[in-house]
């Protein structure tokens, strides 16, 4: 179903006139232009993006991440550690930046606060198949660099595992505070730079060829890779301490012995097969230290600033002052 109480935040990304929805042509009309609504999806962006992989990813592995489905809380552990959200949000509106398959989604909607879901690529597809049917959510499809908002909109905003995989995490970054409220409060995570991880993580040189390659092709290549792999990586993942490391370095996630230890071994197969992917297919890659992420939410002006290092590698929290903002 299309949540039609939610469209009333959205405005055209091109002149940020108001869209009015045509129910007979099922669009957006805005001044400038009018948008698709395709599946109960409005669409803010061409279908064929940067992004295809992660839409390839979250389109196959739509549930995967779910807890429900893995039986671990992995989801819910991270989204409330992660956002210090309280339990209960009714009344307020959130925005999620980047929801891949709506694993997040899911604990979002749980709160009681009016959700608006986005996604670059077309795993909005997947989000909506799991989470679609509740009444305080609206998922759409849109570019975090123009997103469909106003300015000051949102009470509340978090954006996991997506600013390094833009083009300019920066910038992107700085929309996420555009659209948050004064007394707002973002959230958001980016791999960590450090110089193990650049130097001594295979998959960096590996990403040169793999980026480009189609990623139909190259989910098939990995599928392949880790159903003949398996067998040595299971052997491997035993040697105390160091077993599951050395999987890492061979390019198969490997889980055992971390957040999925007791795991059966289908579902450590199914994360290595999409983790593996997920590694070697992204267009782009820009992690950041740890001082650059901080630095980030200074120049935006907020605060109450919070940047640690944390579950997707460095995560922050920041509020927007409320009284004479002004973003730089």
């Amino acid at each position: 179903m299309l949540n039609h109480k939610l469209i009333k935040y959205l405005v055209s990304p091109v002149d940020n006139s108001k869209l009015i929805f045509n129910e007979e042509r099922n669009v957006l009309i805005g001044k400038e232009k009018t948008f698709s609504i395709i599946n109960n999806i409005p669409r803010f962006v061409e279908m064929d993006n940067y992004s295809k992989s992660f839409g390839l990813e979250w389109n196959i592995h739509n549930t995967t991440q779910y807890d429900g489905y893995s039986g671990f809380k992995l989801s819910e552990d991270r989204f409330f550690n992660e956002t210090k959200y309280d339990r209960n949000l009714e009344g307020q509106l959130i925005l999620e930046a980047g929801c891949g398959s709506g694993r997040f989604t899911e604990h979002a909607v749980k709160t009681g606060a009016n959700v608006i879901s986005f996604d670059y690529s077309d795993s909005v597809e997947a989000n909506y198949k799991s989470n679609g049917n509740k009444n305080n959510l609206l998922i759409i499809q849109a570019d975090i660099f123009k997103m469909p908002f106003n300015d000051n909109t949102f009470d509340k905003v978090f954006c996991f595992g997506v600013l390094q995989h833009t083009p300019n995490p920066k910038k992107a970054f700085f929309n996420l505070v555009r659209v948050l409220k004064p007394g707002g409060q973002l959230v958001a995570d980016i791999y960590a730079k450090t110089l193990a991880r650049c130097l001594l993580t295979p998959k960096y040189f590996i990403r040169m060829f793999t980026r480009n390659i189609n990623p139909k092709k190259l989910y098939v290549y990995v599928n392949n890779y880790i159903n003949l792999a398996w067998p040595v990586a299971k052997i491997i993942s035993k040697i105390p301490k160091i077993g599951y490391r050395i999987n890492w370095r061979l390019l198969i996630a490997d889980y055992s012995q971390t957040i999925l230890k007791g795991a059966d071994n289908k579902l450590l197969k199914e994360f290595a097969v999409l983790d593996t992917f997920d590694m070697l297919s992204p267009k782009y890659d820009y992690p950041q230290t740890l001082n650059t992420f901080k630095k980030w939410f200074v120049e935006a002006g907020l605060e109450k600033i919070n940047v640690h290092y944390g579950y997707n590698g460095i995560e922050g929290r920041g509020k927007k002052p409320i009284k004479d903002y002004k973003l730089n």
